[in-house]
């Protein structure tokens, strides 16, 4: 499918953010927008709308108008398997004793170490970004300290790369969610792809509302890779359903942002283990008082 950007710049972050919300009410409405700070250390932001259908040339002249800014600059873009693309692009990565590869990767598993076949898919969590490689190499610093686990679960699972990674490595008693229907039936497709169909539990649910985490719950490691405000929101609800010195990693943080979610968490009982920073992004290894 054809699509169509529509792009300007503007100084300030604050300016952008208003330039954003206003093409939020576009009509037709845009099917997303961006907010991008430039890397030149010029303070200038880019602002971005991305079109199903060609935007309505009128409608941006007079967003330019109303904010002082240069006409917005529409482009074009080719149809494109992006999905096709990435596999293309992602080498494999390693984190610690695990080495997470898609199934263009034609090279032998290094010895010794543990195999995650995770294809780029509709769902966050090839093991590329800070985030999840952040949660990998907490995980596996864990595993290295002796810990060990009987029931884990991978909140906002995604592609289940943090739920495979415990099931490869652990005895434990293991469940993915996520909110999102596809992210499970993409977990659901990587599990069977790694031949461990029925190893791991994939649930549709909001955080700890469902009844199969009810049932497992309390939990000794908990995996939440989701994002700031959500990561809030969890924490009483974490704190329930963790067992005594159960061990939580969080990330999807900006590093600015970790300082918040770990006094958040304190508040609920957990103390801070480890942060680990990759590039931006910030993992937290925290666990429940005893």
């Amino acid at each position: 499918m054809t699509t169509f950007t529509a792009l300007t710049n503007i100084m300030g972050k604050s300016a952008a953010q208003a330039i954003s919300d206003a093409m939020e009410g576009m009509l037709p409405p845009p099917t997303g927008v961006g907010v991008f700070e430039v890397e030149d250390n010029s303070g200038m932001w880019e602002v971005g709308g991305y079109f199903e259908a060609a935007p309505d040339k009128a409608s941006l002249s007079l967003l330019a108008a109303t904010f002082g800014v240069k006409s917005f600059k529409v482009s074009e873009l080719p149809e494109t398997d992006w999905v096709a693309h990435v596999k293309r692009e992602l080498p494999p990565i390693d984190a610690g004793r695990f080495f997470v590869y898609g199934s263009h990767v034609s090279d032998v598993l290094p010895d010794g170490r543990v195999g995650l076949l995770v294809d780029a898919a509709l769902a966050f969590g090839t093991g590329h970004h800070g985030t999840t490689l952040g949660c990998l190499r907490a995980f596996d610093r864990l595993l290295n300290n002796g810990e060990v686990f009987a029931d884990v679960v991978d909140v906002g699972c995604g592609t289940a790369v943090l739920a495979m990674a415990a099931a490869k490595t652990t005895g434990a008693n293991i469940i993915a969610s996520d909110i999102d229907p596809i992210a499970v039936e993409v977990a659901q497709t990587n599990l069977s792809a790694n031949n461990m169909s029925g190893v791991v539990m994939c649930v549709t649910a909001a955080g700890f509302d469902d009844p199969v985490l009810h049932s497992a719950a309390p939990f000794d490691l908990i995996f939440a890779n989701i994002l700031k405000g959500p990561l809030i929101k969890l924490a009483p609800d974490m704190a329930k359903n963790a067992k005594v010195g159960a061990f939580a990693i969080l990330s999807g943080l900006l590093n600015e942002q970790a300082d918040e979610i770990t006094a958040t968490y304190a508040r609920s009982g957990f103390n801070l283990v480890s942060r680990d920073e990759i590039g931006d992004w910030t993992t937290l290894t925290l666990r429940l008082k005893f």
